[in-house]
């Protein structure tokens, strides 16, 4: 059998009857002539087509599921574009074949040999290529044209500002599958083509939101499933964002946008909870290096536009890059002081796992006990002692690596994740939710534990990659997980029939989602830790 035949096999054709149905079609079609239904409804229903606001797009059927990858919403970003917010695509004429992954922004290749990233199947994004025309999104979605409102489940990937896509990494035929709900994920710009502060630099007005663009492109994603995702069975006044890890730091910053204002109307952030924004002037002064480094004068920040793009992206210059608080796209930081007025009726899940912030290479997993004393000697100094005896006090039997770790998760992510949840929770609006991931990754003999990324496959119910397993315990952690996550997106509460009830969140009764094989709600867990770092800090 040829991988032709193979291809058509999987969906359900044998290739005598897609020659048969491909020679009529093209017999009729250059005759001119209509055919009745049942000569071409197998291929019709196998590889539907759609009218979107820009023109038709052509998916595939995969078992009841429509997926429709690398649809455009955006102009490409090269030449005049490059730096510029996105510009809507044009319309197109002919059917356009949504049957691959669009090409991931410009970004550094990852190390697809290093454990971590091999074990979220990180590096994956490079399949589909790296461009400047990088403005696509994807869809699946059980029903098309039917009038189906149903909830849309809005992914944004991780990877900090400076990597990664919406590609084959985040499957989302599981949870359309799963939840009867249509599932997009998308590219955006990253590093410099996307948060370069080029306006306040070079002061240009033309510049002026080079600094927040890949937000924009966001924007602009969002504006095209406000626009169409109903013909695709999507209701666009139920939409949810939700993001892991720089994913998380985006639907953090889209909380107080403007612009983003009424495109979403629910938000869960894993891992990336973002109080602020890094420091502008800290952009301003990494752009400044880069323009130095490329020979770009400031009086000609046009330069910038036409020399290629991984001339740019390979620049010693180019470290982290990331959005600013600029006073009109982005008026403030996200949740500092407090948590923003505008998006205060917006219901959010907020959360992280255990390990979130331990070390994920081997060398970090050999940590023994006298290393482990060495570091928060070294760390903590004067609190050094506190630190240890009460960490050894709450977790006796745990590895040093593991207790690293919980130290990091605890005095950084976990940190940021409970000062969130509390002043969303202050506004006494949106409701807000906190959990924590316990279920140990089974990856490299589970040495990891609960590590960063850990939920990536859960939520989406696709535990498919390393860090998860794909074993019956992932499976069944994506179960819990994944339906917790389709309760939420549908109706704006977590609550289903695979968990204990979840409260919300208050500072009274800190209730705390605990998700592992058996889950449980405990009020403010941990409270010993939660206090240390409070004095600590």
């Amino acid at each position: 059998m040829t991988n032709k035949d193979q291809s058509l096999n999987y969906y359900g054709i044998s290739r005598r009857r897609f020659l048969k149905q491909t020679t009529i079609l093209g017999a009729a079609a250059t005759a001119g002539i209509l055919l009745p239904r049942n000569g071409y409804a197998a291929l019709s229903d196998v590889f539907p087509v759609v009218e979107t606001t820009y023109g038709k797009v052509r998916g595939m059927n995969t078992a009841g599921i429509k997926t429709f990858r690398g649809i455009r919403y955006g102009a490409s970003t090269a030449g005049a574009n490059r730096f510029m917010p996105p510009v809507k695509p044009a319309r197109w004429k002919d059917v356009y074949d949504a049957f691959a992954y669009g090409p991931a922004a410009p970004q550094k290749p990852g190390n697809p040999t290093d454990p971590y990233a091999h074990s979220v199947n990180w590096d994956a994004h490079v399949k589909s290529g790296i461009s400047e025309d990088c403005l696509f999104l994807n869809v699946w979605t059980p029903g098309l044209n039917d009038n189906g409102k149903r909830p849309v489940f809005f992914y944004i990937h991780g990877g900090g500002y400076t990597d990664g896509s919406g590609g084959i990494t985040f499957d989302g035929d599981p949870m359309a599958r799963l939840g009867d709900a249509v599932v997009v994920t998308v590219n955006h710009r990253l590093g410099p083509m996307g948060y370069l502060d080029l306006g306040k630099v070079t002061g240009s007005p033309k510049f002026a939101y080079a600094a927040v663009a890949g937000m924009l492109d966001l924007v602009a994603a969002l504006e095209w499933v406000r626009d169409n995702i109903s013909v695709f069975g999507g209701d666009p006044g139920n939409v949810l964002i939700f993001g892991q890890s720089g994913g998380g730091a985006k639907v953090s910053t889209l909380m107080v946008m403007p612009s983003a204002k009424g495109l979403f109307h629910k938000a869960l952030v894993q891992s990336g909870s973002t109080l602020s924004l890094g420091s502008r002037d800290r952009n301003t002064g990494q752009t400044e290096k880069l323009l130095s480094e490329l020979g770009i004068s400031k009086t000609k920040p046009e330069d910038l536009q036409k020399i290629p793009w991984d001339t740019i992206i390979e620049a010693k210059s180019n470290t982290s890059f990331s959005p600013v608080v600029d006073g009109v796209v982005i008026p403030k930081d996200p949740f500092d002081p407090e948590a923003p007025e505008i998006s205060a009726d917006i219901p959010m899940i907020v959360g992280y796992t255990r390990e979130d912030s331990g070390i994920r290479n081997f060398s970090g997993a050999e940590l023994d006990e006298e290393g482990l004393i060495k570091w928060i000697n070294e760390t903590y100094k004067e609190n050094a002692n506190l630190v240890l005896t009460t960490y050894r006090k709450v977790y006796p039997n745990a590895t040093p690596v593991q207790v690293q770790a919980r130290i990091r998760t605890d005095s950084a992510t976990r940190e940021r994740a409970t000062m969130m949840v509390e002043r969303k929770s202050r506004q006494k609006r949106g409701k807000a939710y906190l959990y924590v991931v316990e279920w140990p990754s089974p990856a490299y003999e589970g040495r990891f534990g609960a590590v960063h990324g850990v939920d990536l496959g859960l939520v989406l119910g696709n535990p498919r990659n390393l860090i998860a397993g794909n074993t019956l315990e992932a499976r069944k952690m994506a179960d819990i997980v994944g339906s917790t996550v389709l309760a939420f997106g549908k109706t704006g509460d977590p609550n289903c029939d695979k968990i204990p009830y979840w409260p919300a969140y208050d500072t009274e009764s800190r209730a705390t989602m605990i998700f592992n094989l058996e889950c449980r709600v405990e009020n403010d867990p941990t409270r010993e830790l939660r206090l240390l770092w409070e004095k600590v800090y």
